[in-house]
């Protein structure tokens, strides 16, 4: 049984969804107490309520202590066993926090599955949807033979009742190994490694503004966008940033823009990094899209590949692959937490050089 500090780091939530998921695949149960002790309202709060129940009906886990505000977490999880789940978070609860946890067991499964996940799309704390399906996901297809993400609705906060699809249709299948050991030997030899040490050319910045269908007239999602691009257009490359409306429950905005960058004039391979920000009652739409544009700006003057917010979540899918490396803008202590689960369940895995603020596998 490993054992995990839940105030070990940042002592967020981060750590129990990093350790669900690397549970669930490798079989291995785990156990965490202090969960989130140092936050204002500690233990187990509802999106980790609905990450543990999603996994418990893929793998038919069995769990202790999964009732709200539980400090405490006993997780043994079963096989994983490919079939549609649809799952509905309730209010704003993040999407894309709940699929760090689901995902990754669900690109290793024994056929295609079908997703379809109800609650917030575009919330504070959480990667908002654009940012998770074009600069997380294009990462996420080396693990698969095909990957669609649809998003059906957003969501703002706080009513949530946004809609995304996500269909996986899986490379590599842990059920066809005899065991999680000999399936992570196969994935070293297999999956393409990831090396994002160099940014290369940068060759355009996209982006998507959006807003709710009633914040249409004050033409929210334009001025964010040409805020945005006002500040933008220093870097001297294609600036394409859409606006969009919404038929949303709850009244919302944001907008998220990704640098595309490229290691030959080819482009044969791109990679991103992103930045996004949200609108909020009196904060005008301008401050939205300025905010969003200096924020990303500083990630491209670091001269990093993988931005602060990328370099935490790839770090999972790092630790199945061999010799990949990672140069980011800033270690954060979302990355240092996330090693301290990964490497509880699969050993030491990862080389951190603080100076050069590169990760590398061993």
């Amino acid at each position: 049984m490993i054992q995990l500090s839940g105030e070990f780091g940042e002592g967020g939530g981060s750590l129990v969804r990093v350790a669900l998921a690397l549970s669930t695949i490798t079989g291995k149960p785990f156990e965490v107490d202090n969960i989130r002790k140092g936050r204002a309202k500690s233990g187990l709060k509802a999106q980790h309520l609905y990450c543990i129940k999603s996994l418990q009906e893929l793998c038919s886990a069995v769990v202790e202590g999964d009732v709200l505000g539980s400090a405490y977490l006993k997780y043994i999880p079963g096989k994983i066993k490919a079939k549609p789940l649809q799952v509905d978070i309730g209010t704003a609860g993040s999407i894309t926090l709940l699929l760090q946890s689901l995902l990754p067991p669900c690109l290793f499964a024994s056929r295609s599955m079908k997703l379809e996940i109800v609650g917030g799309t575009d919330v504070k704390w959480a990667a908002p949807f654009d940012y998770f399906n074009n600069v997380f996901m294009p990462i996420v297809r080396k693990f698969c033979s095909g990957l669609n993400v649809k998003l059906v609705k957003r969501g703002y906060y706080p009513k949530g009742q946004g809609n995304i699809e996500l269909n996986i249709n899986p490379k590599y299948k842990l059920s066809e190994f005899s065991g999680f050991k000999e399936f992570c030997s196969y994935l070293k030899q297999n999956v393409p490694k990831i090396d994002l040490i160099e940014q290369g050319n940068l060759v355009g910045v996209k982006g998507i503004s959006h807003a709710s269908l009633n914040l249409e007239n004050a033409k929210v999602a334009e001025r964010q966008a040409s805020a945005a691009k006002s500040i933008l257009m220093k870097l001297g490359c294609p600036v394409d940033i859409s606006s969009e409306y919404c038929n949303t429950v709850s009244l919302g905005s944001g907008i998220t823009l990704w640098a595309n960058f490229s290691k030959d004039e080819e482009c044969t391979e791109v990679f991103h990094m992103g930045a996004d920000a949200l609108g909020e009652p009196g904060k005008r739409a301008e401050i939205v899209g300025e905010e969003a544009a200096k924020k990303l700006i500083k990630e491209i003057e670091s001269k990093a590949a993988v931005d602060k917010y990328l370099g935490d979540q790839i770090l999972l899918l790092m630790a199945f692959t061999s010799n990949s490396k990672i140069k980011v803008s800033e270690i954060t202590e979302h990355c240092r937490t996330n090693i301290y689960v990964i490497e509880k369940f699969l050993g030491k895995v990862f080389e951190i050089d603080e100076e050069e603020k590169m990760i590398s596998m061993i």
